[in-house]
């Protein structure tokens, strides 16, 4: 379908409600996959979507279903399922603002971390759409708050990630609870062989609705790379904030605690800001969110988790503070803007050690990112004095000065000032101790020198370790290729640098899987599953390695957590292994001691015994002597005292 074959909006026979909400919010027309998608969900038919994000697939899927929905009904005729809270968020928030002109509709989105009373409240009360994660979905319907006997429809939104997270199973389970004669809408940027599976076992006779693209990343974004190491990178971040006009930007840090230091070091240069991490609070996440969209904060410090599913129009520019572990997270990063057909920038800040990975995200995306020149001293400085003027030009248009005026009229006259000098010491005032004009230093760095050395070097390095590979045996190159994920399940070895072990109790025998424990944690604590280590399942406990930094909002909240049905009960595994280190050798001898001390006992009766016995026999001995003695005593003479 061309661009110009593509019909209006009011060409696609929707709801004359939501025809005027999409005028509200300035849509035109319909991207390829929601001119394609919704004719098909409107006539009930199943929908197999595949395309990238950031192509409009939920328009494709709400507004048709928000049209066929029956407002009269209470019970859920809707429910989409998606992989992270972010993303039930933003669906949820899609659903009502399309249907924003329509009385009486109710949209509930349900996702671990949040009150569930409040969620159960809700759906008591009625809604027509649900919008959740698979574990809280779960949870609702086994506890029969969440009635799918009316439902309609029912959405998988961004399925291959729901399987890299291991909620499938989950997935599965919620789609045997449903009606047969349900519609199905699955959308998926990769179709690998489980998700087919799935499309195959549940969708009825399904539509294929597919958008190609001829790279991974939208071609309205403008990406850019800057060569630096970490000790000026602030510096570098300052110049580009000066040079660049944003209206809004994320800054993608890999740290939970570099969100709040970097956020709090552009805080005091004067920049709105906020950090946005694991370790907020959902709540205070949403808040900042929802600052972020009505211009309260113009940058948001951020993790790659954290922003999952992150839709804000103002957004025009993503910085990657810190380069990602893996071009597909540098795909999600710069997906933050240029969304919908609107411009963006992606700047990405790259160490000489860090190159490899720069040509990595070239080859994945097709596209070569140019090398971006850091703004001059001059140019900052020519910026700064532009914007000092202009901020005195809409002073003097937009506000009273009146009383400010007078007070320089009367110190004029009282101190015989020309005025002109009075000014310049106001903004001197104003401008504290920091300098106005940056000095004329000269911006390279050793690092961007040792970026333009980089190859030769590297090359020679290439060679010999590529000597130093023929010369090893395949068996050591598989055992140094293998990545983490593939170790053996029993791994004994001690958890990697900046990872915990935790025990949880839940193992084989209760039929939990990986997949199971990668997706409960990911969605639950909101940790992105590569930073999920190591997992040992044994029958009835299972220990994971995860980030030492978890904060113990994150712990708690794991803890409550369920998979496959049961709690996880999560705990460092410290204490426990400290009682392992044990063992049975260890118990075998706290046995041997007590039985050792029960024998003991049992001879100190017997001695006690035999002791008692003796003293028995010695005092019957006694009394016998006694009673001979006085047998045998003379009769007295008379006339004694004895006989008176």
């Amino acid at each position: 379908m061309t661009t110009e074959t593509v019909p209006a909006f009011d060409q696609l026979n929707l709801n004359e409600h939501i025809l005027k909400a999409l005028n509200d919010v300035g849509y035109e027309k319909p991207s390829p996959i929601q001119a394609e998608t919704i004719p098909l969900l409107l006539e009930g038919r199943d929908v197999l979507g595949q395309a990238q994000t950031g192509t409009g697939k939920t328009a494709a899927f709400a507004l048709p279903l928000i049209s066929n929905l029956d407002l009269k009904e209470k019970d859920p005729q809707v429910l989409v399922l998606a992989p992270t809270r972010e993303l039930a968020i933003q669906v949820a928030e899609a659903f009502q603002t399309y249907a924003k002109h329509m009385k009486g509709f109710h949209v509930l989105p349900v996702y671990g971390g949040a009150d569930s009373r409040a969620q159960v409240r809700a759906l008591d009360r009625g809604v027509h759409v649900v919008v959740g994660t698979p574990g809280r979905v779960m949870d609702h319907i086994r506890r029969g708050k969440l009635r799918l006997s009316n439902l309609k429809a029912l959405v998988l939104d961004e399925a291959d990630e729901m399987l890299r997270m291991g909620f499938i199973d989950d997935v599965e389970w919620i789609l045997d609870q449903t009606p047969d004669d349900r519609q199905i809408a699955l959308f998926s940027a990769t179709m690998p062989s489980q998700i087919r599976r799935i499309a195959t076992k549940y969708l009825n006779n399904p539509e294929q609705v597919t958008i190609k693209m001829k790279t991974q990343t939208a071609s309205t974004i403008r990406q850019r790379f800057w060569p630096v190491s970490g000790v000026h990178k602030l510096d570098a971040l300052t110049r580009i904030l000066e040079a660049e006009e944003f209206d809004a930007m994320i800054i993608f840090v890999r740290t939970k605690t570099a969100t709040t230091e970097l956020a709090d070091k552009l805080e005091a240069r004067g920049y709105a800001t906020a950090p946005l991490s694991g370790d907020i609070q959902q709540n205070q996440r949403e808040r900042t969110i929802q600052s972020l969209k009505n211009g309260k904060l113009d940058i948001i410090v951020a993790t790659d988790v954290a922003a999952r599913g992150l839709d804000v129009p103002r957004i025009s520019h993503v910085v990657n503070y810190d380069v990602p572990h893996d071009t597909e997270s540098y795909v999600h990063r710069i997906g933050r803007t240029g969304r919908a057909g609107r411009e963006g920038d992606a700047i990405l800040f790259v160490a000489p050690r860090e190159k490899r990975m720069l040509s990595a995200i070239e080859r994945m995306t097709n596209q070569k990112i140019e090398r971006m020149e850091l703004p001059s001293t001059e140019m900052i400085n020519d910026q700064r004095i532009v914007k000092f003027k202009q901020k005195i030009t809409d002073t003097l248009a937009s506000e009273e000065i009146g009383m400010f005026r007078q007070m320089v009229e009367q110190y004029q006259d009282e101190h015989n000032v020309p005025a002109i000098e009075i000014a310049a010491v106001l903004a001197l005032l104003m401008q504290g101790e920091t300098p106005f004009l940056l000095s004329n230093k000269p911006v390279k760095s050793k690092a961007r020198d040792a970026w333009d050395n980089a190859d030769s070097s590297r090359g020679n390095r290439r060679d010999s370790r590529n000597s130093r590979d023929r010369d090893r045996s395949p068996r050591d190159r598989s055992s140094r290729d293998r990545s983490p994920r593939e170790r053996t399940p029993r791994d004994n070895s001690p958890p990697d640098a900046g990872m915990m072990r935790y025990r949880l109790e839940v193992g084989y025998n209760h039929d939990v899987k990986p997949g199971n424990i990668v997706g409960a944690i990911a969605n639950e604590g909101n940790i992105d599953s590569k930073y999920i280590g190591r997992i040992n399942i044994d029958e009835n406990f299972t220990t994971v390695d995860l980030p030492n930094d978890l904060s113990r909002d994150v712990i708690t909240t794991l803890r409550k957590a369920r998979v496959a049905g049961r709690p996880m009960n999560i705990s460092p595994e410290g204490q426990v292994k400290r009682d392992d280190k044990e063992g049975a050798p260890a118990r075998r001898q706290r046995d041997s001691s007590r039985k050792e001390r029960t024998v003991e006992r049992s001879n100190e009766k017997e001695k006690t015994k035999e002791k008692t016995k003796d003293k028995l026999k010695l005092k019957k001995k006694v009394k016998k002597v006694k009673k001979k003695v006085r047998t045998n005593r003379p009769a007295p003479r008379p006339g004694s005292k004895k006989e008176d």
